[in-house]
């Protein structure tokens, strides 16, 4: 079991980070679009967004550094 999750991460904790910050942005998203005033007030319109992007943006970073992944 763990030997998938550290290959479906690639073994780096950067993409372990990636990934958790999409998946997080991606609930806060879903939760803010069901019930709007349940997350808006905390986060705001575009916080959802800014995790999405961030994510994709750490993950292609980190895999454009390294030749082998």
């Amino acid at each position: 079991m763990w030997t998938k999750l550290k290959t479906f991460f690639a073994d780096s904790e950067t993409i372990f980070w990636a990934r958790l910050q999409m998946f997080a942005g991606i609930l806060i998203e879903v939760a803010s679009t069901v019930d709007p005033l349940l997350l808006q007030p905390v986060f705001g319109d575009y916080f959802p967004y800014f995790l999405i992007a961030n994510g994709l943006l750490t993950e292609y970073l980190r895999r454009r550094r390294e030749a082998d992944m």
